[in-house]
């Protein structure tokens, strides 16, 4: 063998190395984005496990909201049907709405307030709505790792070959958060 060949065929090794490496590390990545996400679908579900006990402890004092109700549940239904991360986060956050317009029009009923059963419920979302936030944060660094890897040289050549694509940060409000308070002097 003479030397021209075995620098060809080292660098060829070299190659095929760095490509293999690259590989695996997209792969991984993207497997911890998909984790990530799974923790952000589990806390999505027991929030929208939780919204029907609500609406309905509020129903009981606010019949006559029956609009807000039959929006809560559509907005419900559609979020599950969601196909794309796009629509997931739209109909989240339209759910988040109407969850804090449920929360104002609790504020209408004193008795409501008062109520056990409405107060642990709102209990439980608040805890929720914290875990969902946790998970955000989780799956956006994830995100923003695997984005990173996919579009930096020389990784980008990679992603491209084996068309890893980049994805997309997962933007919700929570119904809990509040508007800051406006102060006048």
């Amino acid at each position: 063998m003479q030397f021209p060949q075995i620098v060809l065929i080292v660098s060829a090794a070299a190659l095929a190395g760095w490509i293999i490496f690259s590989f695996n590390r997209l792969v991984r990545d993207r497997t911890l984005l998909r984790e990530a996400w799974s923790g952000i679908d589990v806390q999505l579900k027991r929030r929208s496990s939780l919204v029907p006990n609500l609406t309905e402890c509020v129903k009981g004092y606010a019949s006559h909201e029956k609009f807000t109700f039959e929006r809560i549940g559509e907005i419900r239904t559609r979020t599950g049907q969601s196909e794309t991360l796009r629509q997931r986060n739209e109909n989240e956050n339209a759910l988040t709405d109407q969850l804090r317009h449920l929360f104002a029009l609790a504020e209408s009923y004193p008795e409501l307030r008062a109520n056990e059963n409405f107060l642990q419920l709102q209990k439980q979302l608040a805890e929720i709505e914290d875990q969902i936030q946790y998970a955000r944060r989780y799956y956006n660094g994830a995100t923003r790792n695997y984005n990173i890897r996919a579009r930096s040289f020389p990784s980008v050549l990679v992603a491209a070959i084996f068309r890893f694509k980049p994805e997309e940060f997962f933007e919700i409000e929570t119904a809990t958060d509040r508007a800051n308070p406006e102060v006048k002097l």
